[in-house]
């Protein structure tokens, strides 16, 4: 998928923007009319309809589809690689906070593994998530506008709790809290995207709950 930016400068002549340089160049909003924030879900909506229809997402796709003007883009996202990965985001929340004063062990799997809501495919239908799967491993600026805009502060909590688990004593000191993220989701993606098997099989509920165990022990403190 071939990523254009929105634009260079909020101002420019669309046919400059359209032509100008990479997916990051951000917008330099000068004065002007306000954003009109209710066109906004409106644009989403155009840049999904794209991307379900596994068509290529560009800024005269994203106007003709959604029904607004070039100048409405430059003013809300500074790259179309920003706006894309908004798209991708849609129907996504950042989870609860962990409880943390019971049982770490078991808030931590619950929360990471053992809900319905946990898994990171939640809020998507299956063709939605592997069509945001297909787009980011096909596009690392994409990859990394979706992380750092989203899919890091959906983290916090679990990221959080982990670090209540080391105050409290019952992780060790010197745990990677990052790193134990990982490796705990990181068996749940193999699931999916390498084993292709449904998240809630109970082949793969048998291996996640034995990867989150191994992670656990060796998340302990001595």
């Amino acid at each position: 998928m071939t990523i254009a930016p929105v634009a260079a400068v909020e101002n420019a002549a669309p046919a400059s923007a359209a032509s100008s340089g990479s997916a990051g160049v951000a917008v330099r909003r000068g004065p002007g009319r306000p954003r009109d924030t209710d066109l906004d879900p409106q644009i989403i909506r155009a840049v999904l309809e794209l991307i379900d229809a596994e068509q290529e997402v560009t800024v005269s796709r994203v106007v003709e589809r959604g029904g607004v003007s070039r100048a409405a883009l430059y003013r809300r996202w500074p790259s179309l690689t920003s706006l894309i990965a908004a798209a991708l985001d849609v129907g996504r929340t950042v989870p609860p906070e962990i409880p943390v004063d019971g049982d770490l062990r078991e808030a931590l799997f619950t929360a990471i593994i053992g809900s319905p809501t946990s898994i990171d495919a939640s809020g998507y239908s299956e063709a939605r998530f592997r069509q945001r799967i297909r787009l980011v491993m096909a596009d690392r600026e994409l990859q990394r506008a979706y992380w750092s805009s989203h899919v890091s502060r959906r983290r916090g909590p679990v990221e959080r709790a982990l670090g209540a688990g080391i105050a409290r004593g019952i992780l060790r000191a010197d745990l990677d809290v990052e790193a134990a993220f990982d490796a705990i989701a990181g068996a749940a993606y193999y699931q999916l995207i390498v084993r292709g098997e449904p998240i809630e099989s109970p082949a793969a509920q048998r291996r996640l709950t034995a990867a989150f165990d191994i992670t656990w022990r060796g998340m302990l403190a001595s």
